[in-house]
C-alpha cells in the first residue's frame, strides 16, 4: 500500500539521492589549488570552473539508487521483491562509497600532497542506508502480518 511508512522512507531515499547528485561531496586542496568533488566530476574552484576529471560513473550509480528506490515504492503488492530490491539498493549505496573512495584515491595519487575535506553531501548515502534498513524492517513486518492473517482463515 502506498500509505505505509516504508513509502515515506523510500521517498526520502529518492529525495536525498537526488540531492547527492547536486551537492558537493568533498573539496580537495593541493597547495594553492582547490578542487570541488561532486557526483558529476572534479572541477577547479579557482577562477573559471573547469571540469578536470569526470566521474559520470558515480553520477550513474547515484541515479540508479534513486530509480531503484522509486520503482520499489510501486511494487507494494510484491513485498518479498521489495525487500530484495531494498537489499540491492543498500549494496548500491555501499558501492557508491567504495567508488567515491577509489576515485578520490586515484585523483589524489597524482599529487604529492593533497588534503581532502568532506562535505555534508557525502553523508546522504549513509542516511539512505539507515532509511533503507527501516524500510526493510517495515516491509518484513507487513509480510509477517499478511502471513499470520492467512493462517487464521
Amino acid at each position: 500500500m502506498l500509505q505505509r511508512i516504508q513509502t515515506v522512507y523510500l521517498l526520502l531515499i529518492v529525495a536525498l539521492t537526488i540531492a547527492t547528485l547536486f551537492f558537493p561531496l568533498a573539496v580537495l586542496q593541493a597547495g594553492n589549488d582547490l578542487f570541488a568533488f561532486d557526483a558529476s566530476g572534479i572541477s577547479t574552484l579557482m577562477g573559471e570552473p573547469e571540469l578536470i576529471y569526470p566521474t559520470w560513473g558515480l553520477f550513474a550509480l547515484a541515479a540508479s539508487i534513486a530509480i531503484v528506490a522509486l520503482v520499489t515504492i510501486f511494487l507494494f503488492k510484491r513485498r518479498i521483491l521489495q525487500i530484495r530490491l531494498c537489499v540491492f539498493n543498500a549494496l548500491l549505496m555501499l558501492g557508491f562509497y567504495g567508488f567515491f573512495a577509489y576515485l578520490a584515491y586515484h585523483f589524489m595519487s597524482s599529487f604529492e600532497t593533497m588534503s581532502l575535506s568532506v562535505k555534508f553531501g557525502l553523508a546522504f548515502p549513509l542516511i539512505n542506508l539507515i532509511l533503507d534498513y527501516l524500510a526493510i524492517r517495515n516491509i518484513g513486518a507487513d509480510e509477517a502480518l499478511v502471513r499470520s492473517l492467512d493462517r487464521l482463515r
